[in-house]
């Protein structure tokens, strides 16, 4: 679980970085128009991200888990029609979601004509992006997480790189409107969607042999039709996609009701609302998602191993497997976010600008990733163990107790409200799986606190070194400044960073949960 979740975490952590390293020169070259383009591409995306879903349906993470099953049988003939089916299943869905969004935009929209040319320069991104999608869950189901990983960097360069030079060419040279640039920027999801594919086709070029091996030496001993095979895909994609959107339609949420309430509190222009909703829904979000593609990235890695731990009805296995994957998780994601709350000033300013508004939102951003991180992977692991009614439903509470909260906190809150909603609903969701979890496995958390605890421990010091370097740093830095944000963020981050290495190694946190590779490291540092 390790090994895959070091090539997914790569992977996604690399693209997540390059998807916001984009922004500095982004923003720089749409200059006042940056927070309105910002909420723009936020309002679009979003309604998109549902669509990619269900144009995906949750197959790729469906076929990741039924072709490990069968592999794990033997029956890798099995498998590879499995993959096929699912190629015909995600062409269908493609292609009907596309049609909904290109011709559906105006009522999608919600009254915002800037979105519809958005919207309708998504759709083609939804016709090619299943196909891939499903492409990399064949790897995954192999317990190869290289192609996947790569390709998704690869997605996210062409992507980037088409986004920059076509905004460069609106903004600086023909001096055009930024509502044009935004409609390219996310037209650069297609060109993106381009480059994976062409990773993956030079993967499965390079293991077509091997897999060609293995189906032929096969079993054989399941029969399984045509129909039974895509029924076994849908069965498993629909509570794939529903669960997999959880984070989007919690968003969508907010997209939808965001403007009226704030409307309802005082008196906003709409030019006013669009930039209060850029700092939490884009502008903070794009930051966070780097941490949270940490748990999303271990959540790939655990879904085949449980489907295979599943298979061999090995529910010792199984309980390993959730202990490994939670300790890995709280082990990453706690640092990192309470490490991106300790520097929200610094890093904001050198993103997008100096704002104490922006700031704030992004602290508290942070401090709401952890919960939304434990939803992704505890949700991943329910998927992994075949529990998908029971994934929904506490889903489906979780979403009810954000939607009863969402006006009173905007009311009380304004801005952060919606986060606020979002945090609690993600956090009751969460207890609701783990809980379910540890009645049927019976997780050893008693084992685990002492450890939990020390990660806890560690993350609290880290923050208060990353937080003390910034505000002694602020009594001499002007914090305005990109530059001088910078010289603020690096050691920063480096000081808090190297502090958390540095108890992690000499207390064996590291050795326990990464393997004994990590003495090596211990050793080599001088640390005792």
């Amino acid at each position: 679980m390790v090994q895959g979740s070091v090539w997914m975490t790569a992977g996604s952590i690399f693209s997540r970085i390059l998807g916001a390293v984009y922004i500095i020169p982004w923003v720089t070259w749409l200059g006042a128009y940056s927070d309105q383009a910002n909420a723009l591409f936020s309002k679009g995306y979003n309604i998109y991200s549902l669509f990619l879903m269900a144009a995906t349906a949750g197959i790729p993470a469906a076929v990741s888990k039924l072709v490990s099953h069968y592999n794990e049988l033997n029956e890798y003939g099995v498998g590879r029609r499995l993959y096929k089916h699912g190629m015909l299943v995600s062409a269908f869905t493609g292609l009907i979601s596309a049609m909904i969004l290109f011709f559906g935009a105006p009522l999608l929209a919600n009254g915002d004509a800037n979105v519809v040319p958005v919207l309708r320069s998504l759709a083609v991104a939804v016709l090619v992006i299943p196909g891939m999608s499903l492409s990399r869950g064949l790897f995954q189901g192999y317990h190869q997480m290289a192609p996947s990983a790569i390709s998704q960097f690869n997605e996210q360069l062409f992507r980037v790189i088409y986004m920059l030079a076509s905004t460069y060419v609106i903004m600086k040279i023909m001096h055009g409107s930024w509502k044009t640039a935004v409609v390219h920027s996310t037209f650069a999801a297609f060109i993106g969607a381009i480059g994976g594919i062409i990773i993956l086709g030079y993967y499965w070029l390079k293991n077509r042999k091997q897999m060609n091996d293995l189906r032929d030496n096969s079993n054989d001993e399941l029969v399984i039709s045509s129909w039974t095979l895509i029924k076994d895909i849908i069965i498993q994609a629909i509570p794939f996609v529903i669960v997999s959107s959880g984070t989007i339609i919690f968003q969508l949420i907010d997209q939808y009701t965001f403007f009226d309430a704030m409307q309802r509190v005082g008196s906003y222009s709409m030019w006013q609302l669009n930039q209060l909703w850029a700092l939490f829904s884009f502008n903070a979000n794009k930051l966070i998602m780097i941490v949270i593609s940490l748990a999303s990235a271990m959540s790939e890695a655990v879904i085949p191993l449980l489907s295979a731990a599943r298979a061999r009805k090995d529910n010792r296995d199984i309980r390993n497997q959730i202990s490994n994957a939670l300790m890995l998780f709280y082990f990453v994601m706690i640092p990192a976010a309470l490490g991106l709350a300790a520097v929200s000033t610094p890093i904001y300013t050198v993103f997008y600008r100096y704002s104490a508004s922006g700031s704030t939102i992004l602290e508290i951003s942070a401090y709401v990733a952890i919960f939304m991180g434990l939803f992704t992977i505890v949700a991943a692991i329910m998927q992994g163990v075949s529990e998908n009614i029971k994934t929904l439903k506490m889903l489906g509470i979780g979403l009810l107790v954000k939607l009863v909260l969402q006006y009173p906190m905007i009311f009380m809150f304004k801005t952060i409200g919606p986060l606020l909603s979002t945090g609690v609903g993600m956090a009751v969701t969460s207890y609701l799986i783990i809980h379910s979890l540890n009645n049927e496995f019976h997780i050893p958390f008693r084992k685990m606190f002492k450890t939990i605890n020390q990660i806890l421990l560690y993350s609290i010091i880290t923050y208060a070194v990353a937080k003390l370097i910034v505000t002694l740093l602020y009594f001499v830095i002007d914090p305005s400044g990109r530059v001088t944000a910078a010289l603020v963020l690096i050691p920063a981050v480096a000081g808090g960073g190297l502090v958390y290495v540095y108890l992690v190694l000499k207390s064996r946190l590291a050795q326990m949960l990464l393997g004994p590779r990590m003495d090596s490291l211990r050793i080599k540092l001088h640390i005792k």
